[in-house]
């Protein structure tokens, strides 16, 4: 049976968000997804999930069925706003003073930053094959190279411009490697780009942004090794890109962590692993 889901009136600043909620007991359970994603990478686990804690999920600004505004400056520092937007309206609902942060992929540095802000708030921090900081084991897929290095990123954008077709192609190589399951990988794929053609601009903005966020990131390292709440690692080791390596590195750098590497998982753990995936964040 499907959960039940309500919809969060999440407001940021002119614009909203779409969120959604499945009631539970306890502290809740808040899902970010990375990009070139959205609120349906989340399909899999969430009845894993469901009637064990509140369980919130929603789309960054720029993304999914949240609004587009044009110009808008879609960047990680500025998606830590969004995050705390959703944290707000998720108090209106939920006598909790804490949460569980699950970051994937692109959602790692928003949520990171939001937990070493806000370290009492934190019940446990899940991170999901995803990245903060650079590391000389950290490697970006090849479409995320080819939209985020400089110079190339400007042709790249100009070809899926004038040829659609090609975008689709590379958009269902790269995102359908993330997926181990070949049953799974078509209509997710397909699900995932039909909101994906319109987050362009915001996908575009946060590669522009994104080696600039892993390198200043590094002068944080201290912090994370100071950040007291609980932290689990859990990491599909089929993925090359945020690969176990990046995963035992996480691990080391906070003082109160566990690592889980997941076999036969790729890039979407949450994806094919989503039973096992949800057990380890409920673990208590």
């Amino acid at each position: 049976m499907d959960p039940k889901i309500d919809m969060l009136t999440v407001q940021r600043g002119q614009h909203k968000m779409h969120a959604e909620m499945v009631a539970g007991s306890g502290v809740p359970i808040v899902l970010m997804h990375g990009f070139p994603d959205n609120t349906h990478l989340y399909d899999h686990l969430l009845p894993h999930l469901a009637g064990r804690q509140p369980v919130v999920r929603f789309d960054f600004l720029g993304w999914g069925r949240s609004d587009k505004p044009a110009g808008y400056p879609y960047t990680a520092a500025n998606q830590v706003g969004d995050l705390a937007a959703v944290v707000d309206a998720i108090s209106e609902h939920v006598d909790t003073h804490q949460l569980t942060l699950v970051a994937h992929d692109a959602s790692g540095p928003p949520a990171i930053d939001w937990a070493l802000a806000n370290p009492g708030r934190v019940a446990m921090l899940v991170l999901l094959n995803t990245y903060y900081h650079w590391t000389p084991s950290l490697r970006r897929p090849p479409a995320i190279a080819l939209y985020s290095t400089p110079l190339i990123r400007d042709i790249a954008r100009a070809l899926v411009r004038r040829w659609p077709q090609l975008d689709w192609r590379l958009y269902t190589w790269q995102v359908g490697a993330f997926i181990h399951d070949a049953e799974v990988r078509g209509p997710l794929v397909a699900q995932l780009y039909e909101q994906f053609i319109p987050a362009r601009p915001a996908f575009w903005r946060l590669n522009d942004d994104l080696l600039g966020t892993v390198l200043t990131h590094r002068r944080r390292i201290p912090d994370l090794r100071r950040f007291t709440p609980p932290v689990r690692v859990i990491f599909g080791v089929r993925d090359r890109y945020l690969n176990p390596r990046v995963a035992r590195e996480f691990a080391a750098l906070f003082p109160h962590s566990e690592l889980h590497l997941l076999d036969d998982a790729g890039h979407f753990v949450q994806v094919d692993r989503a039973q096992q995936v949800a057990d380890l964040i409920l673990a208590e």
